[in-house]
C-alpha cells in the first residue's frame, strides 16, 4: 500500500532573532493573513530545541528553517516558498517559484540577498554597510563569498 500524505496544516518558521531583516520580515509575517498557522520561533532557542528535539539547530541558524507539522523540513530557498505557500494570496507566487526555471532563479537570488545582508548586518552589529565584506556577484553562479584577504586558492564558498 502506497504512503499517504498528510496535509500540511501548520509550520514552524525558525528565523534569526539577531538579525534585523529576519525580526522585521517575522513583524510583517505576524500581520499577514495566513492559509496555514505559522508558529515563528527563533533559531537555536529553547523554544525551539523543545519543539523540535531532533532538529539539526546549528544548522538552522545558518539558513532560514521550516518544519510542517508531519516533519518535514525546508532549507533556504524552499523554506521561503513554503513561508509564500502559507500566506493568503502568495500561493500562485509560491508555485511559480517552485514550478519554474525563471522562478526558481528568482527565489534563489531573493534568498541569497537577503542572506547576504543577513550577514552584512550581523558582522557590523546591525548596521547595513556598502559591499567590503568579502561578497561579489558572478553573472555565471551568482552570490560568492570571499573572504577579505582571500587569494584565488580559497574555497569560493567560504
Amino acid at each position: 500500500m502506497p504512503a499517504t500524505r498528510r496535509p500540511v496544516r501548520r509550520l514552524t518558521v525558525l528565523y534569526d532573532a539577531g538579525c534585523p531583516l529576519c525580526t522585521q520580515l517575522r513583524g510583517r509575517l505576524e500581520r499577514r493573513r495566513r492559509l496555514v498557522p505559522l508558529d515563528l520561533v527563533p533559531a537555536g532557542s529553547e523554544r525551539a530545541r523543545e519543539l523540535l528535539p531532533g532538529l539539526d539547530h546549528a544548522a538552522t541558524l545558518d539558513e532560514i528553517t521550516v518544519v510542517g507539522d508531519g516533519g518535514q523540513v525546508f532549507r533556504g530557498t524552499a523554506a521561503w516558498i513554503t513561508v509564500l505557500w502559507a500566506l493568503d494570496g502568495y500561493r500562485a507566487l509560491a508555485h511559480r517559484l517552485a514550478t519554474t526555471t525563471s522562478g526558481a532563479l528568482l527565489a534563489r537570488g531573493a534568498v541569497l540577498a537577503a542572506a547576504r545582508l543577513r550577514e552584512t548586518t550581523r558582522q557590523r552589529g546591525g548596521v547595513s554597510h556598502p559591499a567590503t565584506d568579502g561578497w561579489r556577484y558572478d553573472p555565471r553562479t551568482g552570490w560568492v563569498f570571499e573572504p577579505p584577504g582571500c587569494d584565488t586558492t580559497c574555497p569560493a564558498d567560504g
